[in-house]
């Protein structure tokens, strides 16, 4: 890979009560870094604003400008394994699917990192407000999980995803409790309120 390029990633979904985990990585040569200028951490972006850094970034991809990747984990997984190796996971396949070289310049987000034989991580402490790449990659992961969550809310259309992604709002633990877990539901991060509902 080309030593003038830098890769950022960044995660969503590592606190919802279901669905999946997503993790976006983005690849720029560094001269180019300019066409991402104005873009934000996906935090600071109503959902209209995402949608539009999302179709800018798609355009920047199909001319050439950008590579972007994205790597889902499902709930069964972090129940299984735990978020911390299941973003490990998330982290390394992006960066494979990226054909990432062991020398690759990756800048990760918060408490994320990647595997150890990229030998070039640096993990940022709010590194989507300190980097654009970073910030980018925040915005390809969440408006894929946000897409994701609408369309698997067709699927159980009891617990309103559509509206909260499955993060836990007072809506969603409402229909919890009405109608228990679903299949996507991360059932290890449910067991306080299962103690309470028993």
């Amino acid at each position: 890979m080309n030593k003038g390029t830098i890769i950022g990633v960044d995660e969503v979904g590592r606190g919802p009560l279901a669905g999946p985990l997503a993790v976006g990585a983005l690849r720029i040569a560094r001269k180019h870094q300019k066409l991402l200028k104005g873009v934000k951490d996906s935090k600071k972006l109503d959902a209209a604003a995402r949608e539009r850094w999302y179709k800018k970034l798609r355009a920047l991809e199909k001319e050439g400008s950008i590579v972007c990747k994205v790597a889902f984990v499902s709930e069964r997984i972090i129940d299984r394994h735990g978020i911390p190796r299941a973003l490990m996971r998330a982290v390394g396949s992006c960066l494979r699917r990226l054909a990432a070289g062991r020398e690759a310049v990756v800048l990760l987000d918060g408490a994320l990192y990647a595997p150890p034989c990229y030998v070039r991580q640096r993990t940022i402490i709010r590194g989507d407000e300190k980097h654009l790449v970073i910030a980018a990659a925040s915005i390809i992961a969440k408006v894929r999980r946000d897409r994701r969550m609408k369309a698997l809310s067709k699927k159980y259309p009891l617990y309103l995803f559509e509206s909260h992604k499955g993060y836990g709002t007072k809506a969603h633990y409402e229909r919890l409790r009405r109608h228990g877990p679903s299949a996507i539901h991360r059932l290890s991060y449910l067991k306080k309120f299962a103690a309470a509902r028993q």
